[in-house]
């Protein structure tokens, strides 16, 4: 018998992540709480992506960036959606602020790109803005008149950061990110520590196919069975075990990673499975050491053997929990499970989010700026917590794909990659009025009610 310590407090006081005991099953979710009917000409159709254009994308907070883009008084970027352009500049005052990228004189852009600065200069005419987009410098202002610059300076764009990632929302009217949000989101996520993690990976590109059609390839995992056979080899998929928490706009799910072949296979075909994981998820690498270290003290005259309650998932998790926290980083607030499992975030309209412990995924789906249905930006972006001293060797720069199929992701990527635009093609026949969803994709079901919602509204204003 091992003396390895348990692997659980039987004592622990309810976390966040604790949701998932008393979250929804697809046993328990009746067909009829959200439409599994959902129209085609919503990702093909002119009208109605001009619909969303202000129905929703004028009007909801959306991610421009993250925190540590900006990290020096006078940082600054462009965030730009359609075709309205903003700055997002980091003040002497240490904050994050945005305005509407157009002088107040004859409307010209002033930014293109990022940069540093204390002072915005107009290339037009050579009217000059601080960093709080006051004016301060108008070229030969005696012999212009009285200008009032308060009344001059730069218009403001509501602008918010939560989690590491700055917040944009064009519609300068807008409620406070922390009630779009609301409570649960930031509760939930506050132990993860994501605003801590460091971006180890930040790809942008064009892609033909609608930008919800990117949302909706992440929301479920009913298609792994077909794009992804080889994660099938590594991974258990049991959709009976899935558990889900819907929020009015957001939503969160998760479906409890285990080994593929728990019930064929024995102690050490398991654990191998485990040593085969960084093949699919890369950063499992930095906790297979501990792992080892830890199936070491159940083997007796070389025979491996768990005692009950103890598996290659809980031996997984106890290792994940060692090694961050043996890094740095305070795990304390997050359960047994979200050391393993990944649970997937949708925040409307466009975030999606695979995270756990120590590390993060996140796919960005953007409208075509020229307002072509049949086209988006996507953006992927993947972050991890690592030790101070290493950070700036895991840090990246942004990389924008120029030439379609040039970037090389990894395998389970790169099928999504090729699979989105051919969807696509698909739902321009006109014959095809509407797609069934099923059970198993009730996230996409959820999301789309959402949008409908926010057109309705639109309409009845």
């Amino acid at each position: 018998m091992s003396s390895t310590q348990p692997l659980t407090d039987p004592v622990r006081p309810a976390r966040p992540g604790d949701w998932v005991d008393t979250g929804f099953g697809l046993a328990d979710i009746g067909h009829d709480r959200f439409s599994l009917r959902i129209s085609t000409d919503r990702y093909t159709s002119r009208d109605f992506a001009e619909r969303e254009r202000e129905s929703i994308w004028m009007k909801v907070w959306q991610v421009a960036g993250r925190v540590d883009e900006l990290p020096e008084v006078g940082d600054w970027k462009v965030f730009e959606i359609y075709d309205q352009s903003f700055i997002l500049v980091r003040g002497k005052d240490d904050r994050i602020r945005g305005f509407v990228n157009a002088c107040r004189h004859r409307g010209n852009p002033l930014c293109t790109g990022k940069g540093n600065t204390q002072r915005f200069m107009c290339q037009y005419h050579l009217w000059s803005y601080d960093l709080e987009g006051k004016l301060r410098g108008v070229l030969r202002e005696r012999m212009l008149g009285p200008i009032d610059k308060d009344d001059n300076s730069l218009i403001p764009a509501s602008v918010d950061t939560f989690a590491g990632f700055i917040f944009v929302n064009p519609d300068p009217n807008a409620e406070p990110l922390a009630d779009y949000l609301g409570p649960e989101v930031a509760e939930m996520l506050a132990p993860y520590r994501l605003d801590e993690m460091v971006t180890v990976m930040d790809v942008r590109e064009k892609l033909d196919c609608n930008w919800k059609v990117v949302v909706d390839a992440f929301s479920e995992g009913y298609h792994i069975n077909g794009i992804h056979p080889e994660l099938l080899k590594v991974i258990n998929i049991d959709p009976s075990t899935s558990r889900h928490r819907f929020m009015d706009e957001h939503c969160v799910s998760v479906a409890p990673f285990e080994v593929a072949g728990v019930d064929t296979y024995g102690p050490e075909e398991q654990v191998q499975g485990i040593r085969e994981l960084p093949g699919t998820f890369p950063t499992v690498t930095a906790v297979l050491p501990r792992f080892e270290e830890l199936v070491d003290g159940y083997r007796t005259e070389g025979v491996l053997e768990f005692p009950e309650g103890v598996t290659v998932r809980t031996l997984l998790q106890q290792a994940t929990r060692d090694t961050l926290t043996g890094q740095g980083l305070d795990v304390s607030g997050l359960t047994d499970a979200q050391m393993s499992d990944n649970h997937g975030w949708v925040l409307f309209p466009n975030f999606f989010m695979t995270i756990r412990a120590g590390e993060a995924t996140v796919i960005l789906a953007l409208p075509d700026p020229d307002g072509d249905p049949n086209r988006c930006i996507w953006h992927i972006s993947s972050y991890m917590w690592l030790p101070p001293e290493v950070r700036g060797s895991f840090q990246v720069e942004p990389v924008r794909v120029e030439e379609p199929g040039s970037f090389p992701y990894f395998l389970a990527l790169q099928q999504d990659y090729e699979q989105m635009p051919r969807q696509q093609r698909g739902l321009r026949n006109k014959g095809l009025d509407h797609m069934t969803l099923v059970k198993e994709e009730i996230v996409i079901a959820h999301f789309h009610a959402a949008v409908d919602r926010y057109l309705a509204a639109a309409a009845t204003s």
